[in-house]
Order: structure tokens, then C-alpha cells, then sequence
């Protein structure tokens, strides 16, 4: 088997992160990785699911000491790795890389935790009263960041992340069609 045969592979942890700390100091985590993947069934014309691979994965200093804080029984993740071994139908990896995988939840980074706001009990809208004139001797009312509790506004991030992006409409479509990413 070549020794730097790198895969990228989409799985659910299975159980418990394991983490120790050698006699030097390095961290190292290992968790178990079960990858679902589907295959046609040209038969019943129909997909179906293919037989479940299984991988134990190594990860080391940073990466374990990530691992160990952020991985449970259950997330699905982005493993990048290099097979190191194959033993009773399970490709052990060393991973370079990994992520948690967005298509089944949301995941903060440290930077963009929402804050309290995020989480309480959002009121229904209340109808608009007709907007005062604002004069020279009654500045216009300043409007808060991040709203209350009791503000139908949409959350906080959504304004923070659209910012700096001129052509973002919150349907999901750009001004110029030609600017997708």
C-alpha cells in the first residue's frame, strides 16, 4: 500500500475521543469515524445505502487538543488524512485536517459566537407607528446592535455578516448574477 495515499472523508464520530499526553509533552487524540456513503441500485432504480466504512483516526498536538474540546458521539466531520494501516476491514488515518460538517448544524467559531440575544424568545412584530419628523433640536433615535429580547428584528449576525457586502440581498441572490461564489 503507497504510504501517502491522503483521502478527504465525510463521516459521523462514533463514541468517546481518547486523548493522552506522551512522555515528551504531545498531545494525542483518537476517535472512531463511520462513513455512510450511498450507491445506486440499478435494480430497484433507486438509491440505497452502500455497507458503512469504519476508521479510527489520529490526531495530533493542536489538532488533539481541538479534537478532544469540540468532537461527540454523533457530529458528523471532515477528516483529511493519510492512510497509515489497515487492520479487520478498518483504515487507520493520520489526519492533517478536520472540520465539523454544516450540513446537519450550525457551528461557531470563537469569533462569531452570538451572544445571549441569540437564544431568547423572539415576540411577534408589533404593527409600525407612523414615524415622527425628526428637527434639528430632536436627533434622529439611535438604534442598538444587537436587539432585546422583546425585538422582532432578525438576530444580531445577520446584520454583522452582510456588512461589507454591498451586493448581499437576504434572499440568497447577489445584484450581479455574474458574482456567485
Amino acid at each position: 500500500m503507497p504510504s501517502e495515499l491522503v483521502m478527504p472523508i465525510s463521516g459521523t464520530v462514533t463514541g468517546d475521543v481518547e486523548c493522552r499526553i506522551t512522555e515528551t509533552g504531545t498531545v494525542i487524540a483518537r476517535f472512531r469515524l463511520t462513513a455512510h456513503s450511498r450507491e445506486w441500485d440499478p435494480r430497484a432504480k433507486a438509491w440505497r445505502d452502500a455497507k458503512p466504512v469504519s476508521y479510527v483516526c489520529t490526531v495530533w498536538r493542536d489538532l488533539a487538543r481541538n479534537a478532544a474540546e469540540s468532537l461527540t458521539d454523533g457530529v458528523t466531520v471532515l477528516v483529511h488524512g493519510r492512510v497509515t494501516d489497515v487492520r479487520d476491514n478498518t483504515l487507520w488515518l493520520s489526519v492533517n485536517d478536520l472540520g465539523i460538517s454544516l450540513s446537519q448544524r450550525i457551528a461557531y467559531t470563537e469569533q462569531s459566537l452570538p451572544g445571549p440575544q441569540a437564544a431568547a424568545p423572539v415576540s411577534a412584530p408589533k404593527p409600525a407607528a407612523p414615524a415622527a419628523a425628526t428637527t434639528a433640536s430632536q436627533p434622529a433615535a439611535r438604534v442598538s446592535a444587537r436587539p432585546t429580547p422583546t425585538d422582532s428584528r432578525p438576530p444580531w449576525w445577520t446584520a454583522e455578516r452582510t456588512q461589507g457586502w454591498p451586493a448581499f440581498t437576504p434572499g440568497g441572490t447577489t445584484a450581479h448574477a455574474d458574482q456567485r461564489c
